[in-house]
């Protein structure tokens, strides 16, 4: 099938699902990943190489097929970290705190993109490694709506919310930060830490509380 017919039906797929469950978001667990300037993804894999689909992603992402290792103080290392595509402008890599503790660092929890005097971090591919003095960070928790969709809820670009967790061990999160995109399907973007603390799975449903 066609990217661009792929991309098209997973959307039509979550505008669906937003529909049919009213004012409930779907979750997606995002886990440790990493995200490369061209210059640095080079300086990994060689130059002229090019990063393989393996996932399409909102937004025009995607989950690549090319996976690297993250090394932090004292050599402690996590292998096989999934980079998100395409390149972008700066490197930077999101980890849980779990993730953190092993890797002997302490990474701030930053909105992506915002990683000035955030922690340093190693990355080893096949062709090389690149050492950061800045660019690890903990993901802060967020959702991704369209115009209509925060239209919908009531609520504005980068506003803070609290949101309702079902389930057995269900709870309540704050200061989840909304992101506001004509580009963007409704869906709630939380680490493996939060997920695994709440009983959450990808395709569990939360709910904005007014």
């Amino acid at each position: 099938m066609e990217e661009w017919l792929v991309e098209l039906v997973t959307k039509a797929v979550k505008e669906t699902l937003a529909q049919r469950t009213g004012l409930k978001i779907p979750v997606a667990v995002s886990a440790r990943h990493v995200h490369l300037s061209k210059q640095h993804f080079e300086m990994l894999f060689g130059e002229g190489y090019e990063l393989k689909k393996k996932k399409e992603l909102m937004g025009g992402q995607f989950a690549a097929e090319e996976c690297v290792t993250v090394v932090g103080k004292k050599l402690s290392a996590i292998e096989n970290v999934r980079i998100v595509g395409p390149l972008r402008k700066f490197t930077q890599v999101e980890v849980s705190r779990t993730d953190a503790v092993k890797l002997g660092l302490d990474p701030p929890v930053r909105e992506s993109g915002k990683i000035e005097g955030s922690a340093p971090i190693t990355i080893v591919g096949p062709k090389g490694a690149v050492s950061l003095n800045e660019g690890c960070i903990i993901a802060s928790r967020h959702i991704h709506m369209s115009l209509e969709d925060a239209e919908r809820f009531g609520v504005s670009d980068n506003q803070k919310v609290s949101v309702k967790v079902f389930g057995e061990r269900g709870g309540i999160l704050h200061n989840v930060q909304v992101r506001v995109d004509k580009a963007f399907t409704l869906e709630m973007h939380i680490d493996t830490d939060e997920a695994n603390a709440l009983g959450i799975t990808s395709g569990s449903l939360v709910e904005i509380l007014k």
